[in-house]
């Protein structure tokens, strides 16, 4: 027979009223909450085990009336809010231990009572190797693995066992986070575990005053950016962390070393630096110098997030500086783009992107004058087209490996335009895109203007899923800007304005080890582009120069 503790409690309330009673009606009754009565439950509680089942669970319930809502407060420095008055406590301090529960009861103006009952629980459940690995048995910092590609992640939380134990829909490449100060704030963190004098495990998070807040939870720092972006956050004050078992769809699965099975619950709403309103995260492997959890995103259980950490901080290793000007075309005689420098494509539809116009070499569409390349995308019937534009390309006439680009590039506008700077292997016609490679310098939606695009394609990384990533410049479409990508043997990084806002590593595993060339087009609408406007007459991408060094 399990054994149920009922504390009927006689209280002293305090009570604080700004008004009297009689001055204000519309909140109702101002007593405070009465015949306050808190249950509990110890799981597995009997004879037998007069502690519990080793479990650590308690199931607590607390009535009384005239209460809206209940908050209970732990000295193992955890509380929760029960608006209902129920909560299960899961207590994980090893061995059987003393605990002090208090118990708030609110009622309406904001009066309450108060209580503190004492329990005793066992808990079986210990993981001193994990805290070792956490602590170094006093205490370390950990920082975010950002040189590691999918060190941040995403993917589904679900009972597919091929898929939910990973970042399935979405892996950070290395250094993703740096090139742009709505995300770079991230790889400030400092995480720093210790033990404290009583041996239990504490958790400090050094953001730098900035966090890097998840779309859906801008709101907790009064943001409204419409996409994840760096806010002004304090994450001072130190957290207290507890271990239990992990009852996840990763455990679930019951394939060995896909989890370690343990849950760091962090007190106080604790998290591990990027926000997504979870403070809890399940430890997937840990040794003395890294470390990858999982968590559930809050609000979203249909979502886990998967975060990699280092106790060694990454620093990122600045791009080759090439300086040796080794080809260029500056433009500056007028007529058609340089035979020597520069073949076209032809045709319509796009090679696959379900484009809308056709592509020619006429004046019309692309021709030099005024000191600049002018490709010019025009609305006019052209053999079964709805549209003309050019694409050039410096294909079997200057092909090379590893070097900085740059485009000196004014943009077009207009609803389905999409131009882009762009690179493709040379080997394409042998080895099938995107086995061949693709370097996106630039890439811009009219539909979606000033906002530059940059993305690497690859094996396993094409349509949508290359990796990429986006910065906003002013006037992309009436003023000039230097789009810039700086191509190694480890990196490719992506500027604008010499501004870094995009990387990739780059290794021998990558088909960005061999020849490539470059292309210019302007093309309308297909899955990059989008809906044409119905009123869109012509427009024009406008090249100063474009260098290229070694």
């Amino acid at each position: 027979m399990k054994k149920i503790n009922k504390i009927l409690l006689l209280i002293t309330t305090m009570l604080f009223l700004v008004n009297c009673q009689e001055d204000d009606k519309s909140i109702g009754d101002l007593s405070a909450p009465s015949n306050f009565v808190v249950d509990f439950e110890i799981q597995g509680q009997d004879a037998s085990n007069p502690y519990g089942d080793g479990s650590g669970i308690v199931a607590f319930s607390a009535k009384a009336d005239n209460a809206i809502s209940y908050k209970y407060i732990f000295n193992d420095g955890t509380s929760q809010n029960a608006p209902s008055g129920a909560y299960n406590k899961r207590f994980t301090r090893t061995g059987i231990n003393e605990y002090d529960v208090t118990v708030i009861a609110s009622g309406r103006g904001g009066l309450t009572s108060i209580t503190t009952l004492t329990i005793e629980v066992r808990s079986d459940f210990t993981d001193a190797q994990a805290v070792a690995f956490l602590t170094g048995g006093t205490q370390k910092n950990w920082y975010w693995s950002a040189s590691e590609p999918g060190h941040l992640g995403v993917g589904p939380n679900n009972g597919d066992a091929s898929q939910n134990y990973y970042a399935a829909y979405y892996q950070a490449t290395a250094w993703e986070k740096a090139g742009s100060p709505d995300s770079s704030c991230l790889y400030e963190n400092v995480l720093t575990f210790s033990l404290d004098a009583n041996g239990d495990l504490k958790y400090e998070l050094d953001n730098g005053g900035q966090t890097f807040f998840n779309v859906d939870f801008q709101g907790v720092a009064g943001g409204s950016a419409g996409t994840d972006f760096c806010y002004n956050y304090d994450t001072s004050g130190q957290k207290t962390v507890l271990l239990s078992p992990s009852e996840s769809v990763v455990v679930a699965n019951g394939v060995p070393n896909q989890t370690r099975g343990t849950m760091l619950n962090f007190s106080d709403n604790g998290f591990m630096g990027y926000y997504i309103g979870q403070s809890s995260y399940e430890i997937l492997s840990i040794t003395e110098n890294r470390m990858t959890v999982r968590a559930v995103m809050g609000g979203n259980p249909d979502l886990a997030w998967y975060h990699t950490f280092t106790t060694t901080r990454p620093v990122q290793t600045p791009a080759t500086d090439y300086t040796n000007l080794v080809w260029s075309d500056e433009f500056n005689t007028n007529g058609a783009p340089s035979a020597t420098n520069w073949g076209y494509d032809l045709g319509a539809g796009g090679w696959g992107n379900s484009e809308s116009q056709h592509y020619t070499d006429r004046a019309s569409n692309v021709i030099v004058e005024d000191g600049s390349l002018k490709i010019t995308a025009r609305a006019e019937n052209f053999s079964g087209s709805n549209y003309t534009s050019a694409r050039i390309k410096s294909e079997n006439k200057f092909e090379f490996t590893y070097g900085k680009v740059e485009v000196r590039a004014k943009l077009p506008s207009g609803g389905g335009t999409w131009p882009a700077i762009w690179m493709l292997g040379e080997d394409y016609a042998t080895n099938t895109w995107p086995g061949c490679g693709e370097i996106d310098i630039m890439e811009h939606k009219g539909n979606v203007p000033n906002v530059i695009h940059a993305t690497v394609h690859y094996p396993g990384n094409f349509g949508g899923n290359g990796p990429t990533n986006t910065t906003t410049v002013a006037n992309a479409s009436s003023a000039f800007h230097v789009y810039k990508a700086i191509w190694s043997p480890t990196t490719i990084q992506f500027y604008v304005d010499d501004v870094l806002f995009h990387s990739i590593a780059n290794n021998n595993t990558l088909p960005f080890n061999s020849d490539f060339f470059l292309i210019f087009n302007v093309a309308m609408g297909g899955t990059f582009g989008g809906a044409i406007d119905p009123a869109f007459a012509q427009s024009t991408m406008e090249i100063d120069y474009v260098r290229v060094y070694q």
